[in-house]
């Protein structure tokens, strides 16, 4: 029995060890592809900072962070108090910025299709929240488009889809396409996306700054911290909670998740299996050519072939063939050339709202993976000479699929979202959602 025990455990040792030579070998692997993307800088070039690190947080000049401005803005994007024009007064004071961007669902909706004003109930993780049934379609706080995350949108210069908001980087010279009478019209201000997205944000989903709310809670002293060279009497302003909000956004970063980890030295951090997977990523799979950042987005646009969200199995708001958000790019420009054209997304925490594309129409990781592997456009609307010349076949085998998916799955997954939520708001209201069937599903009451 002794005799046998010692063989298991001379072949339970000479497994451990081969498993380790092959994770060397991989690290290095990797290593080397980073390197060579990069041209010689390093794994550096894709490291998130630590959200408190500010100074290595791109930033609107415009907007400095700081600590305490950070604050008040992580309060009102999860503040149902300020919720205080919507389309019914029973509504008011039930829905937040957090209703469509929230932890648990990698800070985008949890459903396809994101309901602010006008939605009730929470469910397990977002997918729950439904029309009141008092609400007409029209009425509905919805885009016709689904709801990007904020997460490491400090990576992006201009915000959304089809990359609308921000005054800087890929908007110069589009300043024709800022119509006035439109939340487009805030480009004017000057900010980057991120400020635009927000003071526009908090305007279009009926969100008001009221003075009763700052003075009676603490969100005076907030401000006054926050803003404490801006006027009193221009101090407590919509634009400002915006500026707040969008300082806040920028902070939400994804640096605990294992592909970060194993950036900075941690090279357990990912199995095998996800380590193949980035080196496809990184190499044969050419995915890096767009997902070029720390955030692993750009600031590019590409014709992929996608669906809309009106082609979706399930009820949709607002949603018409014929809407200009379907044009990507090109809805905002106005330039034929930019039709069909969507803004490259960032590829973290993705399995926490499993709803992939502009349109949702994609259910899985794997499938999205698979998709671009067979490089077969879906939307027949997108004719082959719309289609960017990236999306063609991959060739990849169904293993290397499944690596890839493994890689993009846990490997970007940051499962600490939650330190991003404050532990309570000042008016004491439920989070993300305030309605009597939201604070049920949530276990919250106030």
């Amino acid at each position: 029995m002794k005799k046998l025990l010692a063989i298991l455990l001379s072949f339970s040792f000479l497994y451990s060890c081969q498993k380790d030579e092959v994770s060397n070998v991989l690290d290095e692997q990797l290593s080397a592809a980073l390197t060579e993307y990069s041209n010689g800088i390093g794994v550096e070039v894709f490291q998130l900072p630590i959200e408190n690190d500010l100074a290595n947080i791109p930033q609107d000049p415009q907007n400095p962070l700081t600590p305490e401005k950070i604050e008040l803005g992580k309060m009102l994007f999860h503040e149902t108090g300020i919720a205080l024009a919507p389309m019914r007064n029973f509504s008011k004071g039930t829905f937040s910025c957090a209703s469509c961007h929230f932890a648990g669902a990698g800070f985008q909706a949890g459903r396809f299709q994101g309901i602010g004003d006008g939605g009730v109930g929470f469910g397990l993780n977002g997918e729950g929240r439904f029309r009141h049934t008092s609400y007409p379609g029209d009425d509905l706080d919805v885009q016709p488009i689904r709801s990007p995350t904020i997460m490491n949108g400090a990576y992006q210069k201009n915000m959304l889809w089809n990359g609308q908001f921000g005054a800087t980087g890929v908007n110069i010279g589009t300043e024709d396409a800022w119509t006035v009478g439109t939340p487009k019209e805030n480009n004017f201000l000057g900010f980057e996306g991120l400020e635009i997205q927000a003071i526009a944000g908090l305007k279009v989903h009926r969100m008001v700054m009221d003075s009763v709310l700052v003075y009676e809670t603490s969100y005076k002293e907030l401000f006054d911290s926050a803003f404490p060279h801006s006027p009193a009497n221009e101090r407590y302003t919509l634009q400002n909670a915006g500026l707040a909000i969008a300082a806040y956004e920028r902070t939400v970063l994804s640096n605990q998740a294992p592909f970060q980890k194993w950036l900075v030295g941690e090279r357990t951090a990912m199995s095998n299996t996800e380590k193949l997977g980035a080196i496809l990523f990184f190499g044969k799979a050419g995915c890096v050519n767009c997902h070029n950042s720390p955030a692993l987005n750009s600031m590019e646009f590409y014709a992929l072939g996608l669906k809309d969200l009106v082609d979706c199995p399930e009820e949709t708001f607002k949603t018409t063939p014929d809407n200009p958000q379907n044009l990507g790019r090109g809805g905002f420009t106005g330039n034929a050339q930019d039709n069909y054209k969507f803004k490259v997304p960032q590829l973290y925490n993705l399995k926490d709202s499993p709803f992939y594309g502009h349109g949702a129409s994609i259910r899985s990781i794997r499938e999205i993976v698979e998709y671009f592997n067979n490089g077969i456009a879906e939307n027949t609307n997108v004719s082959v000479n719309q289609l960017a010349k990236e999306f063609i076949p991959l060739n990849l085998t169904n293993e290397e699929v499944n690596q890839i998916t493994a890689f993009i799955e846990t490997a970007l997954y940051d499962d600490n979202l939650k330190r991003y939520e404050p532990e309570n708001l000042p008016t004491g209201n439920c989070f993300p959602n305030n309605d009597p069937l939201s604070k049920n599903h949530l276990g919250c009451n106030n």
